[in-house]
C-alpha cells in the first residue's frame, strides 16, 4: 500500500507543519499589531490597457497592508507573501532618463501615485501569496520550506544556510518593534 505524504497519518513525524507556520506568523502579526509597527501597502500593478477604447495609464491598485520582514511580507491576519518589487508613491517628474531601468522605475512610481497612495508611501507589488498548508510547504521552492520537519526561511544568495522560521521572525519582528538605538 502506497502512503500519500500529504496525508498527516502517512507522515513519519505526524506533525502538520502548516499549523506550526500559521501559528508563528499569527504570533508575529499580533506582536507587530500590538507595537503599532509601521506597515506598507500591498498593490496589484495593472499595466497600460484600453477600457472602452480609451487608453489607460498603468496604475497600482491597493489590495491591503503588510509588514516587510526581509524576504517575507505578512499581513495582520498572519497570511504570508513572497516579496516582489517595491516603489514609492511619488510624482516621478519629467526627466530625460537614459536607461530603460530608470524609465521603468519612474513608471512604477507614477503608477503608485495614480493609485492614490499617500505621497511617499512604500508600495509592494509583484508579491506572491504563499500556500501555508502542510503539503505545499513540504514541496515548496519559495522562501518558507521544510527541512528535516522544521519550517525554515531561505534567503540570501548562493549557499545561504536556511534559518528556522521562529528565529527569523523573532529577529525581523524585533527590528520593527524594537529598532536599534540611533535608528
Amino acid at each position: 500500500m502506497d502512503l500519500d505524504p500529504a496525508e498527516p497519518s502517512a507522515r513519519p513525524d505526524g506533525v502538520d507543519v502548516g499549523d506550526i507556520v500559521r501559528a508563528l506568523l499569527g504570533e508575529a502579526a499580533a506582536r507587530l499589531t500590538a507595537a503599532g509597527a509601521r506597515d506598507e501597502a500591498l498593490a496589484e500593478y495593472i499595466g497600460r490597457r484600453r477600457r472602452f477604447l480609451v487608453p489607460r495609464e498603468p496604475v497600482m491598485v491597493p489590495v491591503g497592508r503588510a509588514w516587510r520582514l526581509g524576504v517575507l511580507l505578512i499581513d495582520a491576519d498572519g497570511a504570508a507573501f513572497a516579496t516582489g518589487s517595491t516603489t514609492r508613491a511619488v510624482d516621478p517628474g519629467r526627466r530625460g532618463y537614459t536607461s530603460e531601468s530608470a524609465r521603468d522605475r519612474a513608471e512604477y512610481r507614477a503608477a503608485a501615485a495614480r493609485g492614490r497612495f499617500p505621497e511617499g508611501e512604500t508600495v509592494n507589488f509583484g508579491w506572491r501569496a504563499l500556500d501555508l498548508d502542510d503539503a505545499s510547504l513540504r514541496a515548496s521552492s519559495g522562501p518558507i520550506v521544510v527541512v528535516d520537519g522544521v519550517p525554515v526561511v531561505r534567503w540570501g544568495q548562493g549557499s545561504a544556510i536556511p534559518t528556522p522560521l521562529r528565529d527569523y521572525l523573532d529577529d525581523r519582528v524585533g527590528l520593527l518593534v524594537d529598532p536599534p538605538a540611533g535608528a
